[in-house]
Protein backbone atom coordinates (compact mmCIF):
# COMPACT_ATOMS: atom_id res chain seq x y z
CA UNK A 1 0.00 0.00 0.00
CA UNK A 2 1.60 3.33 -1.07
CA UNK A 3 0.45 4.91 2.21
CA UNK A 4 2.15 2.30 4.41
CA UNK A 5 5.49 2.49 6.19
CA UNK A 6 6.64 -0.71 4.47
CA UNK A 7 6.08 0.88 1.04
CA UNK A 8 8.45 3.76 1.79
CA UNK A 9 11.07 1.28 3.07
CA UNK A 10 10.60 -0.86 -0.05
CA UNK A 11 10.81 2.13 -2.43
CA UNK A 12 13.97 3.62 -0.94
CA UNK A 13 15.67 0.92 1.11
CA UNK A 14 16.95 2.59 4.33
CA UNK A 15 19.83 0.15 4.69
CA UNK A 16 23.44 0.95 3.79
CA UNK A 17 24.66 -1.62 1.25
CA UNK A 18 28.30 -2.20 0.38
CA UNK A 19 29.88 -4.23 -2.38
CA UNK A 20 33.35 -5.57 -1.61
CA UNK A 21 35.30 -6.80 -4.65
CA UNK A 22 38.33 -9.11 -4.51
CA UNK A 23 40.40 -9.57 -7.68
CA UNK A 24 42.75 -12.48 -8.42
CA UNK A 25 46.08 -11.51 -9.95
CA UNK A 26 48.13 -14.12 -11.84
CA UNK A 27 51.65 -14.22 -10.41
CA UNK A 28 53.16 -16.47 -13.10
CA UNK A 29 51.62 -15.46 -16.45
CA UNK A 30 54.64 -16.55 -18.56
CA UNK A 31 54.78 -19.97 -16.91
CA UNK A 32 50.99 -20.42 -17.22
CA UNK A 33 51.31 -19.67 -20.94
CA UNK A 34 53.79 -22.58 -21.14
CA UNK A 35 51.41 -25.00 -19.42
CA UNK A 36 52.21 -24.46 -15.73
CA UNK A 37 49.59 -24.31 -12.99
CA UNK A 38 48.37 -20.70 -12.49
CA UNK A 39 49.47 -19.13 -9.20
CA UNK A 40 46.94 -16.64 -7.88
CA UNK A 41 47.03 -13.88 -5.29
CA UNK A 42 43.87 -12.28 -3.94
CA UNK A 43 43.84 -8.46 -4.00
CA UNK A 44 41.41 -6.16 -2.23
CA UNK A 45 38.83 -5.64 -1.00
CA UNK A 46 37.88 -2.70 -3.19
CA UNK A 47 34.78 -1.42 -1.41
CA UNK A 48 31.87 0.45 -3.00
CA UNK A 49 28.92 2.11 -1.29
CA UNK A 50 25.79 0.93 -3.04
CA UNK A 51 22.65 3.05 -3.35
CA UNK A 52 19.44 1.43 -4.57
CA UNK A 53 16.27 3.17 -5.64
CA UNK A 54 13.12 2.21 -7.54
CA UNK A 55 11.55 4.00 -10.50
CA UNK A 56 8.69 3.35 -12.94
CA UNK A 57 6.54 2.09 -10.05
CA UNK A 58 3.18 1.06 -11.54
CA UNK A 59 0.33 -0.61 -9.67
CA UNK A 60 -1.91 -3.05 -11.56
CA UNK A 61 -5.44 -4.34 -11.00
CA UNK A 62 -4.32 -7.93 -10.34
CA UNK A 63 -2.66 -7.11 -7.00
CA UNK A 64 0.80 -6.58 -8.53
CA UNK A 65 3.22 -3.70 -8.89
CA UNK A 66 5.96 -3.26 -11.51
CA UNK A 67 9.23 -1.41 -10.95
CA UNK A 68 12.81 -0.90 -12.06
CA UNK A 69 15.46 -0.91 -9.35
CA UNK A 70 18.67 0.97 -10.08
CA UNK A 71 21.96 0.76 -8.23
CA UNK A 72 24.76 3.29 -8.06
CA UNK A 73 28.22 2.45 -6.77
CA UNK A 74 30.76 4.84 -5.26
CA UNK A 75 34.31 3.81 -4.38
CA UNK A 76 35.21 4.02 -0.66
CA UNK A 77 39.00 4.50 -0.36
CA UNK A 78 38.96 4.51 3.45
CA UNK A 79 37.27 1.08 3.56
CA UNK A 80 39.38 -0.48 0.80
CA UNK A 81 42.69 -2.29 0.82
CA UNK A 82 44.17 -0.63 -2.24
CA UNK A 83 43.16 1.92 -4.87
CA UNK A 84 41.43 1.66 -8.24
CA UNK A 85 44.63 2.95 -9.89
CA UNK A 86 46.71 -0.07 -8.89
CA UNK A 87 47.90 -2.31 -11.70
CA UNK A 88 47.08 -6.00 -11.73
CA UNK A 89 47.94 -8.89 -14.07
CA UNK A 90 44.84 -10.81 -15.15
CA UNK A 91 43.86 -12.90 -18.17
CA UNK A 92 43.08 -10.96 -21.34
CA UNK A 93 39.43 -11.76 -20.73
CA UNK A 94 38.15 -10.57 -24.09
CA UNK A 95 40.86 -12.31 -26.11
CA UNK A 96 40.80 -15.61 -24.21
CA UNK A 97 37.01 -15.68 -24.26
CA UNK A 98 36.88 -15.05 -28.00
CA UNK A 99 39.49 -17.77 -28.60
CA UNK A 100 37.43 -20.43 -26.79
CA UNK A 101 34.23 -19.24 -28.49
CA UNK A 102 35.93 -19.61 -31.92
CA UNK A 103 37.51 -23.00 -31.20
CA UNK A 104 35.19 -24.91 -33.54
CA UNK A 105 35.23 -22.40 -36.39
CA UNK A 106 37.29 -23.05 -39.55
CA UNK A 107 41.07 -22.72 -39.23
CA UNK A 108 41.29 -19.75 -41.58
CA UNK A 109 38.99 -17.76 -39.24
CA UNK A 110 41.23 -18.57 -36.28
CA UNK A 111 44.28 -17.62 -38.30
CA UNK A 112 42.65 -14.28 -39.12
CA UNK A 113 42.09 -13.67 -35.40
CA UNK A 114 45.63 -14.76 -34.57
CA UNK A 115 47.04 -12.33 -37.12
CA UNK A 116 44.81 -9.53 -35.85
CA UNK A 117 45.93 -10.21 -32.27
CA UNK A 118 49.56 -10.00 -33.34
CA UNK A 119 48.95 -6.72 -35.14
CA UNK A 120 47.22 -5.28 -32.07
CA UNK A 121 49.98 -6.67 -29.78
CA UNK A 122 47.40 -8.61 -27.78
CA UNK A 123 48.69 -11.26 -25.35
CA UNK A 124 47.03 -13.90 -23.21
CA UNK A 125 47.57 -11.86 -20.02
CA UNK A 126 47.33 -8.11 -19.53
CA UNK A 127 48.50 -5.60 -16.97
CA UNK A 128 45.72 -3.08 -16.29
CA UNK A 129 44.42 -0.95 -13.44
CA UNK A 130 41.70 -2.21 -11.13
CA UNK A 131 39.42 0.53 -12.47
CA UNK A 132 39.96 -0.66 -16.07
CA UNK A 133 39.37 -4.33 -15.25
CA UNK A 134 36.14 -3.55 -13.41
CA UNK A 135 34.65 -0.51 -15.12
CA UNK A 136 36.03 -0.79 -18.63
CA UNK A 137 38.72 0.25 -21.08
CA UNK A 138 38.76 1.01 -24.78
CA UNK A 139 39.93 -2.02 -26.73
CA UNK A 140 40.25 -2.08 -30.54
CA UNK A 141 39.98 -5.86 -30.29
CA UNK A 142 36.20 -5.48 -29.94
CA UNK A 143 35.83 -3.98 -33.41
CA UNK A 144 38.32 -6.48 -34.84
CA UNK A 145 36.43 -9.51 -33.49
CA UNK A 146 33.13 -8.12 -34.73
CA UNK A 147 34.69 -7.62 -38.18
CA UNK A 148 36.02 -11.20 -38.32
CA UNK A 149 32.94 -12.90 -36.83
CA UNK A 150 29.97 -10.50 -36.91
CA UNK A 151 27.73 -10.85 -33.86
CA UNK A 152 30.17 -12.95 -31.82
CA UNK A 153 30.45 -10.22 -29.18
CA UNK A 154 27.52 -7.90 -29.98
CA UNK A 155 28.47 -4.76 -28.09
CA UNK A 156 30.72 -1.78 -28.64
CA UNK A 157 32.65 0.76 -26.60
CA UNK A 158 34.41 -0.12 -23.37
CA UNK A 159 34.95 -3.63 -22.09
CA UNK A 160 35.05 -4.40 -18.35
CA UNK A 161 33.69 -7.02 -15.99
CA UNK A 162 31.27 -4.56 -14.32
CA UNK A 163 30.93 -2.10 -17.21
CA UNK A 164 27.12 -2.50 -17.28
CA UNK A 165 26.72 -2.90 -13.53
CA UNK A 166 26.81 0.72 -12.34
CA UNK A 167 23.84 3.04 -12.89
CA UNK A 168 21.87 0.13 -14.29
CA UNK A 169 18.70 -1.72 -13.38
CA UNK A 170 18.17 -5.43 -12.87
CA UNK A 171 15.21 -5.70 -15.24
CA UNK A 172 11.49 -4.96 -14.92
CA UNK A 173 10.14 -6.89 -11.94
CA UNK A 174 6.41 -7.34 -11.36
CA UNK A 175 5.67 -8.58 -7.84
CA UNK A 176 2.56 -9.15 -5.75
CA UNK A 177 1.65 -6.40 -3.28
CA UNK A 178 0.01 -8.74 -0.76
CA UNK A 179 -3.04 -6.46 -0.46
CA UNK A 180 -5.40 -9.33 -1.34
CA UNK A 181 -3.26 -12.22 -0.14
CA UNK A 182 -0.50 -11.48 2.38
CA UNK A 183 1.11 -14.88 1.76
CA UNK A 184 2.06 -13.74 -1.78
CA UNK A 185 3.56 -10.37 -0.87
CA UNK A 186 6.87 -9.68 -2.72
CA UNK A 187 6.51 -12.89 -4.79
CA UNK A 188 7.54 -12.40 -8.43
CA UNK A 189 4.76 -12.53 -11.00
CA UNK A 190 7.06 -11.80 -13.98
CA UNK A 191 10.50 -10.46 -14.90
CA UNK A 192 10.85 -8.37 -18.07
CA UNK A 193 7.33 -9.50 -18.91
CA UNK A 194 8.29 -13.18 -18.77
CA UNK A 195 6.81 -15.82 -16.49
CA UNK A 196 9.94 -17.90 -17.02
CA UNK A 197 13.33 -17.46 -18.66
CA UNK A 198 14.66 -19.39 -21.65
CA UNK A 199 18.35 -19.71 -20.77
CA UNK A 200 18.27 -23.33 -19.62
CA UNK A 201 17.38 -26.78 -20.94
CA UNK A 202 14.49 -27.72 -18.62
CA UNK A 203 11.31 -25.92 -17.59
CA UNK A 204 12.21 -26.49 -13.94
CA UNK A 205 15.50 -24.61 -14.28
CA UNK A 206 13.81 -21.81 -16.27
CA UNK A 207 11.19 -21.14 -13.58
CA UNK A 208 11.12 -17.74 -11.86
CA UNK A 209 10.51 -18.63 -8.21
CA UNK A 210 10.26 -16.72 -4.96
CA UNK A 211 10.72 -12.98 -4.51
CA UNK A 212 13.04 -10.37 -6.02
CA UNK A 213 15.40 -11.00 -3.10
CA UNK A 214 14.56 -7.98 -0.93
CA UNK A 215 11.78 -9.26 1.34
CA UNK A 216 9.71 -12.40 1.82
CA UNK A 217 6.13 -13.09 2.95
CA UNK A 218 5.65 -12.82 6.73
CA UNK A 219 5.27 -15.65 9.24
CA UNK A 220 8.11 -17.66 7.71
CA UNK A 221 8.72 -21.31 8.54
CA UNK A 222 12.25 -22.59 9.19
CA UNK A 223 12.54 -24.50 5.91
CA UNK A 224 13.76 -22.58 2.85
CA UNK A 225 13.42 -19.35 0.90
CA UNK A 226 13.59 -18.63 -2.82
CA UNK A 227 14.46 -15.61 -4.94
CA UNK A 228 15.20 -14.85 -8.58
CA UNK A 229 18.68 -13.47 -9.30
CA UNK A 230 19.15 -11.64 -12.64
CA UNK A 231 22.92 -11.70 -12.03
CA UNK A 232 22.89 -15.52 -11.92
CA UNK A 233 20.12 -15.76 -14.56
CA UNK A 234 18.20 -18.21 -12.38
CA UNK A 235 16.14 -18.75 -9.27
CA UNK A 236 17.99 -19.77 -6.12
CA UNK A 237 16.83 -21.68 -3.07
CA UNK A 238 18.49 -21.15 0.30
CA UNK A 239 17.90 -23.51 3.23
CA UNK A 240 17.37 -22.87 6.93
CA UNK A 241 20.50 -23.33 9.03
CA UNK A 242 19.76 -21.98 12.51
CA UNK A 243 17.79 -19.52 14.61
CA UNK A 244 19.55 -16.58 16.17
CA UNK A 245 19.35 -12.90 16.98
CA UNK A 246 20.62 -9.78 15.27
CA UNK A 247 21.00 -6.88 17.69
CA UNK A 248 18.34 -8.53 19.85
CA UNK A 249 15.88 -9.15 17.00
CA UNK A 250 15.02 -12.85 16.39
CA UNK A 251 16.17 -14.18 13.00
CA UNK A 252 16.29 -17.29 10.87
CA UNK A 253 19.58 -17.82 9.06
CA UNK A 254 19.34 -19.19 5.51
CA UNK A 255 22.40 -20.44 3.61
CA UNK A 256 23.19 -21.98 0.23
CA UNK A 257 22.93 -25.77 0.13
CA UNK A 258 25.86 -27.70 -1.31
CA UNK A 259 23.62 -28.63 -4.24
CA UNK A 260 23.15 -25.00 -5.38
CA UNK A 261 25.92 -25.16 -8.02
CA UNK A 262 26.24 -28.96 -8.17
CA UNK A 263 26.40 -30.57 -11.61
CA UNK A 264 23.70 -32.81 -13.05
CA UNK A 265 25.55 -35.99 -12.07
CA UNK A 266 25.72 -35.11 -8.38
CA UNK A 267 22.29 -33.47 -8.31
CA UNK A 268 19.98 -34.51 -11.20
CA UNK A 269 17.59 -31.49 -10.95
CA UNK A 270 20.53 -29.30 -12.03
CA UNK A 271 20.95 -31.19 -15.31
CA UNK A 272 19.02 -28.40 -16.98
CA UNK A 273 21.85 -25.95 -16.22
CA UNK A 274 24.35 -28.08 -18.15
CA UNK A 275 26.60 -28.56 -20.11
CA UNK A 276 28.35 -28.99 -16.78
CA UNK A 277 31.89 -29.48 -15.59
CA UNK A 278 32.83 -30.25 -11.98
CA UNK A 279 30.34 -29.71 -9.19
CA UNK A 280 30.47 -26.30 -7.57
CA UNK A 281 30.52 -24.17 -10.72
CA UNK A 282 27.62 -23.19 -12.96
CA UNK A 283 27.99 -22.51 -16.65
CA UNK A 284 26.35 -19.14 -17.40
CA UNK A 285 27.49 -18.88 -21.02
CA UNK A 286 23.89 -19.11 -22.26
CA UNK A 287 23.04 -15.79 -20.60
CA UNK A 288 26.48 -14.18 -21.10
CA UNK A 289 26.71 -13.98 -24.90
CA UNK A 290 27.99 -17.59 -24.99
CA UNK A 291 31.25 -16.50 -23.35
CA UNK A 292 32.95 -19.32 -21.36
CA UNK A 293 32.01 -17.91 -17.95
CA UNK A 294 31.10 -19.72 -14.74
CA UNK A 295 29.79 -18.62 -11.36
CA UNK A 296 30.57 -20.27 -8.04
CA UNK A 297 31.05 -19.59 -4.37
CA UNK A 298 34.28 -17.65 -3.61
CA UNK A 299 37.50 -19.72 -3.66
CA UNK A 300 35.40 -22.64 -4.98
CA UNK A 301 33.89 -23.16 -1.53
CA UNK A 302 31.56 -26.20 -1.54
CA UNK A 303 32.98 -27.25 -4.93
CA UNK A 304 34.86 -30.27 -6.28
CA UNK A 305 38.40 -30.18 -4.76
CA UNK A 306 39.79 -30.65 -8.29
CA UNK A 307 38.87 -27.02 -9.04
CA UNK A 308 40.90 -25.76 -6.08
CA UNK A 309 43.82 -28.07 -6.92
CA UNK A 310 43.98 -26.82 -10.53
CA UNK A 311 45.36 -23.48 -9.34
CA UNK A 312 47.47 -22.27 -6.43
CA UNK A 313 46.41 -19.59 -3.96
CA UNK A 314 42.82 -20.53 -3.08
CA UNK A 315 41.75 -21.18 0.52
CA UNK A 316 38.00 -21.89 0.73
CA UNK A 317 36.36 -21.48 4.15
CA UNK A 318 32.80 -21.24 5.41
CA UNK A 319 33.48 -18.18 7.57
CA UNK A 320 34.84 -16.08 4.70
CA UNK A 321 33.14 -17.47 1.61
CA UNK A 322 29.66 -18.79 2.50
CA UNK A 323 26.66 -16.58 1.76
CA UNK A 324 23.85 -16.06 4.27
CA UNK A 325 20.61 -14.19 4.90
CA UNK A 326 19.36 -13.43 8.44
CA UNK A 327 15.61 -12.81 8.13
CA UNK A 328 13.10 -11.73 10.76
CA UNK A 329 10.56 -14.59 10.46
CA UNK A 330 7.50 -12.59 11.56
CA UNK A 331 7.89 -9.88 8.88
CA UNK A 332 10.05 -11.62 6.25
CA UNK A 333 12.46 -8.66 6.25
CA UNK A 334 16.23 -9.36 6.10
CA UNK A 335 18.07 -7.90 9.08
CA UNK A 336 21.59 -8.82 7.98
CA UNK A 337 22.89 -10.36 4.77
CA UNK A 338 26.01 -11.11 2.77
CA UNK A 339 25.52 -12.47 -0.74
CA UNK A 340 28.78 -13.70 -2.27
CA UNK A 341 29.52 -14.88 -5.81
CA UNK A 342 32.68 -15.61 -7.78
CA UNK A 343 33.13 -15.01 -11.49
CA UNK A 344 35.37 -17.48 -13.34
CA UNK A 345 36.59 -17.88 -16.92
CA UNK A 346 37.40 -21.11 -18.70
CA UNK A 347 40.72 -20.70 -20.53
CA UNK A 348 42.70 -23.16 -22.64
CA UNK A 349 45.03 -23.55 -25.59
CA UNK A 350 43.09 -23.17 -28.83
CA UNK A 351 44.65 -24.72 -31.92
CA UNK A 352 45.35 -22.10 -34.59
CA UNK A 353 45.52 -19.16 -32.18
CA UNK A 354 49.17 -18.87 -31.20
CA UNK A 355 48.53 -16.32 -28.44
CA UNK A 356 46.95 -19.07 -26.28
CA UNK A 357 50.35 -20.81 -26.12
CA UNK A 358 50.27 -24.10 -24.20
CA UNK A 359 47.74 -23.04 -21.57
CA UNK A 360 46.15 -26.07 -19.98
CA UNK A 361 42.36 -26.12 -19.67
CA UNK A 362 41.41 -24.53 -16.36
CA UNK A 363 38.48 -22.68 -14.78
CA UNK A 364 40.32 -19.58 -13.60
CA UNK A 365 38.84 -17.32 -10.88
CA UNK A 366 38.74 -13.68 -11.96
CA UNK A 367 37.10 -12.02 -8.96
CA UNK A 368 34.57 -12.50 -6.23
CA UNK A 369 32.29 -9.98 -4.60
CA UNK A 370 30.14 -9.70 -1.51
CA UNK A 371 27.03 -7.51 -1.39
CA UNK A 372 26.26 -6.93 2.28
CA UNK A 373 23.97 -4.80 4.37
CA UNK A 374 22.28 -4.73 7.76
CA UNK A 375 19.49 -2.74 9.38
CA UNK A 376 20.88 -0.19 11.80
CA UNK A 377 20.25 3.16 13.46
CA UNK A 378 16.69 4.49 13.82
CA UNK A 379 15.21 1.72 11.67
CA UNK A 380 16.79 -0.97 13.87
CA UNK A 381 15.56 0.82 17.00
CA UNK A 382 12.03 0.92 15.59
CA UNK A 383 12.23 -2.78 14.76
CA UNK A 384 13.45 -3.69 18.22
CA UNK A 385 10.79 -1.56 19.95
CA UNK A 386 7.84 -2.81 17.90
CA UNK A 387 8.84 -6.43 17.38
CA UNK A 388 10.79 -7.32 20.53
CA UNK A 389 10.27 -4.85 23.35
CA UNK A 390 6.50 -4.33 23.10
CA UNK A 391 5.64 -8.05 22.63
CA UNK A 392 7.87 -8.89 25.60
CA UNK A 393 6.18 -6.22 27.68
CA UNK A 394 2.72 -7.46 26.74
CA UNK A 395 3.77 -11.01 27.55
CA UNK A 396 5.07 -9.84 30.92
CA UNK A 397 1.87 -7.92 31.68
CA UNK A 398 -0.15 -11.00 30.78
CA UNK A 399 1.50 -12.94 33.61
CA UNK A 400 1.06 -10.01 36.03
CA UNK A 401 -2.68 -9.89 35.29
CA UNK A 402 -2.87 -13.66 35.60
CA UNK A 403 -1.09 -13.49 38.95
CA UNK A 404 -3.45 -10.77 40.20
CA UNK A 405 -6.51 -12.68 39.04
CA UNK A 406 -5.70 -15.85 41.03
CA UNK A 407 -6.37 -14.33 44.49
CA UNK A 408 -9.62 -12.83 43.17
CA UNK A 409 -10.79 -16.21 41.88
CA UNK A 410 -9.91 -17.86 45.22
CA UNK A 411 -11.73 -15.12 47.17
CA UNK A 412 -14.80 -15.49 44.99
CA UNK A 413 -14.76 -19.26 45.49
CA UNK A 414 -14.52 -18.87 49.28
CA UNK A 415 -17.40 -16.38 49.37
CA UNK A 416 -19.57 -18.77 47.34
Amino acid sequence: DPSSISFSMWKDIPVPFYMSVYLFEVLNPKETLQGAKPVLNQRGPYVYREFRYKTNITFHDNDTVSFLEYRQLFFQPDMSNGSEEEYIVVPNILMMGAAVMMENLPNFVKLLLSGALAGLKQEAFMNRTVREVLWGYEDPLLDTINAIVPGLIPFKGKFGLFVEFNNSNSGLFTVYTGMKNISRVHMVDSWNGQKKVNYWRTSECNMINGTAGEMWPPFMSPTSLEFYSPDACRSMTLVYEQSGKFEGVPTYRFVAPKTLFANGTDYPPNEGFCPCMQSGIQNVSTCRLKAPMFISHPHFYNADPALVDAVEGLHPSKDQHALFLDVHPMTGIPMNCSIKLQLNQYIKRVSGIIQTGKIKPVVLPLLWFAESGSIEGAVLKQFYTNLVLLPSLLDYLQYIFLGLSVPLVISAAVLM
